[in-house]
């Protein structure tokens, strides 16, 4: 028997531990569902955590997308001032957005809804960075979502 196992309590589910400490709430409740005491369970608020876990991860794609796509329109736009952390920025997110799609491909049909939802974000950034007058941006994402997630492509 695991630690973590040892640690279920025999009780009923204290649903206040789930207002009081969310982590040793979600080890109990998996531990419950691992020894298949599932009516112990706090079945109503873990169907909550479990809607919230996909909307946390769109979350975290679109925020991703918004700084990818932030730092893509820098590099073509500023050119002269292109460097290694506007690399690394396009580089890093891009890494991070591979990893949530690998982890919940059923985002994947989503991206293209989500770099259009993210675009005038990433371009009022782009333009308070940039200094850029906003006529300098394209009103409309100039890029494909092929082109963002492509590890080969820099706009020029």
């Amino acid at each position: 028997m695991s630690n973590l196992q040892k640690r279920v309590r025999p009780a009923a589910p204290n649903y206040r531990d789930y207002e009081v400490d969310l982590v040793a709430w979600a080890l109990d409740n998996a531990a419950l569902l691992r020894a298949g005491r599932l009516s112990e369970v706090d079945a109503q608020h873990l169907a909550e955590e479990l809607e919230d876990l996909g909307k946390s991860e769109r979350r975290s794609l679109g925020s991703h997308l918004r700084v990818l796509v932030t730092h893509l329109l820098k590099w073509q736009y500023q050119p002269g001032l292109r460097g290694a952390s506007w690399r690394l920025s396009v580089l890093n997110a891009r890494a991070a957005i591979r990893g949530i799609l690998a982890d919940s491909p059923s985002l994947v049909p989503e991206t293209p809804r989500h770099l259009d939802a993210v675009y005038h974000l990433a371009r009022a950034n782009a333009i308070g960075e940039t200094g850029l007058p906003e006529a300098s941006f394209p009103p409309d994402c100039p890029y494909t979502i092929e082109q963002v997630l492509s590890e080969t492509f820099w706009p020029q």
